[in-house]
């Protein structure tokens, strides 16, 4: 039987507002009307087809719900959002205002907005590639309101009783008797032309009991409440089902039948894993294909919430996404890889996404990560490659989108905006006016995009990288018996099927090349790869493919090594192959 791609998912994280906007201006804090967005409809045919082309096996599609803003849509029925509970002239689209509508931003005709919604998720499928949209859980805009909810169907806090802090049938949690107060330093973009009004006071979104959080706290929502009082040792109230399960589940079942083939949701750890466990195999019951990922940071609740909770995939963040990050600013070690692997995510690596980008992340290119967007070369590679779970790339990763100037709301920080209008001039050039193409691209820019093409196609192509097993080669290399192995800066590692065995070796260097000597242990030749211990073998380069063939005997593979001449921050990818005797 063949072997399935099972995990090997190439997620293409789009934050649909920034996508496919053309505008140019690009003025701080500016309005829809000034900077622009991009819509639905620019993810045309062609943009699909050339993310198909690229190795995309899926879309997320960030910022879909419709959300708070300092737009205004009025005129279309959507209740205005005060400014002092907004981040950023568009808004968060972590704020969601009615989990049943999309963002009107998105839409060439703000009527018609599910239905150009609809026709993306459709264009998606017929250009061969599954969707992803948000599933935010943990919190909602303080001014939340559902005007798109089905007509049986109560919205969230219509029945609740907010004379008390708790009640396992409330939707919110509320602090009694007092008024919501703004964070102290918070200054709006738009001036209010009158206070806002909220008594009593809700919960914020990440936890914050109390009627006034920081400016640094996630002020703009509320959380909501799963049956947990937080406030008496976090008692939990799970039977019968509460009122926040039941909605939730509508939710979900909602978007599914929309044509979403997966949710990526928000900061799932928030929520009880006791309600993933319950919801996850209900929806399942609707499409049994949906997949869910979780955005989760503490490694201590992996397994919880994929033994348990029932998620396919967790964000690999605290645990490779942090060690890679450190190897390419220059002062990490390689030597963090094998801990994380044996110690966090080993029997769970399949489950893990791996990233080195998204919305909430520092550009590789900026000055606050690495500064050149080739440095990742090597942990690009390795993030893709170490395991059988799916990575991810967010939009303009490809061509080094580099922030350089401050949006609105966010500042300069190195990141893309999330909360303000604004146009991506790096990814406008392959925009290129509906044309997706490069032939605006400099020729750094075509080459950065050709190795993640490249890249893409290569983890999907070959059968020990999406569906092998792997061994860590650094055990036997830092011995002292290799020559100039780095242990700090290299690292080296198989994949391998019985139809195929890959060498990997990484220089995480930044500076400086590295000449080293990379042993294959004889047990692991013979008992884990199970090749011959006589004869001549080919290292064929596979990726990159301009790399030289080495020709050794079995026996120097397995005690003077394979020698490499390894460029900085490059990598070296051999298949290692029988030479036949004529």
């Amino acid at each position: 039987m063949p072997l399935e791609n099972q995990h090997k998912l190439v997620i293409y994280q789009i934050f649909t507002r920034l996508f496919g906007n053309q505008n140019t201006t690009n003025k701080f804090y500016g309005t829809l009307a000034e900077n622009g967005s991009g819509k639905f409809n620019d993810i045309s045919d062609e943009a699909l087809q050339a993310l198909r082309a690229f190795g995309a096996t899926h879309v997320w599609y960030t910022g879909v719900l419709e959300h708070a803003t300092l737009t205004d849509y009025s005129a279309f029925g959507i209740k205005p959002d005060h400014p002092l509970i907004v981040k950023g002239i568009a808004g968060s689209p972590y704020a969601v205002k009615d989990y049943y509508d999309v963002d009107p931003d998105l839409a060439v005709d703000v009527n018609n907005r599910m239905q150009e919604f609809e026709a993306l998720i459709s264009r998606t499928h017929a250009n061969n590639l599954k969707a992803i949209i948000d599933f935010v859980p943990n919190h909602v805009a303080r001014q939340y309101c559902s005007n798109m909810r089905p007509e049986n169907a109560l919205d969230f806090g219509e029945d609740d009783d907010d004379t008390v802090a708790f009640s396992p049938s409330n939707n919110f949690y509320y602090i009694p008797n007092q008024d919501f107060i703004v964070p102290e330093g918070h200054k709006p973009p738009v001036q209010p032309e009158a206070p806002y009004s909220e008594r009593p006071a809700k919960a914020t979104g990440n936890d914050v009991f109390a009627a006034q959080p920081s400016q640094y706290d996630w002020y703009e929502t509320i959380k909501l409440n799963y049956g947990i009082d937080y406030l008496n040792e976090h008692r939990t109230y799970f039977d019968p089902i509460p009122s926040t399960w039941l909605k939730m589940y509508d939710i979900l079942k909602y978007w599914t039948l929309k044509g979403a083939d997966g949710f990526r949701c928000d900061m799932a750890e928030m929520v009880p894993v006791a309600f993933w466990s319950w919801v996850i195999p209900e929806i399942r019951k609707v499409k049994p294909e949906v997949i869910f990922i979780a955005e989760i940071y503490n490694p201590a609740e992996y397994h919880n919430y994929i033994n348990t909770g029932r998620f396919d995939y967790l964000y690999d963040k605290v645990g490779l996404y942090n060690s890679l990050r450190r190897l390419i600013e220059g002062h990490g070690t390689a030597e963090d890889i094998t801990r994380l692997w044996q110690q966090e995510s080993g029997d769970i690596a399949p489950n893990m996404l791996r990233f080195l980008e998204n919305h909430d992340e520092q550009r590789i290119a900026s000055r606050y990560f690495a500064g050149n967007p080739w440095l990742a070369v090597p942990a690009m590679v390795l993030s893709a490659t170490l395991h059988t779970g799916p990575m991810m790339i967010y939009f303009g990763q490809e061509l080094g989108v580099n922030p350089t100037v401050a949006e609105g709301f966010q500042g300069e920080d190195g990141r893309t905006t999330i909360f303000d209008y604004w146009g991506v001039t790096e990814f406008q050039l392959w925009v290129n006016s509906g044309k997706f193409n490069t032939d605006l691209l400099s020729n750094d820019q075509k080459r950065l995009r050709q190795f993640y093409e490249s890249l893409n196609h290569f983890v999907l192509e070959n059968e020990a990288v999406f569906a092998g097993e792997f061994y860590d080669l650094q055990y036997v290399n830092i011995d002292g018996q290799s020559f100039n192995y780095d242990k700090k800066f290299v690292y080296s590692y198989l994949r391998h099927t019985g139809n195929q065995q890959l060498l990997f070796i990484c220089n995480f260097n930044r500076e400086k090349a590295i000449e080293t000597n990379v042993r294959i242990p004889q047990d692991a030749w013979s008992q884990v790869l199970k090749l011959e211990n006589t004869g001549l073998y080919k290292l064929k380069p596979v990726f990159p493919a301009f790399i030289s063939q080495v020709h050794l005997q079995t026996g120097d593979i397995t005690s003077t090594g394979v020698h490499v001449e390894l460029p900085p921050a490059s990598v070296f990818v051999y298949e290692i192959v029988k030479k036949q005797v004529i």
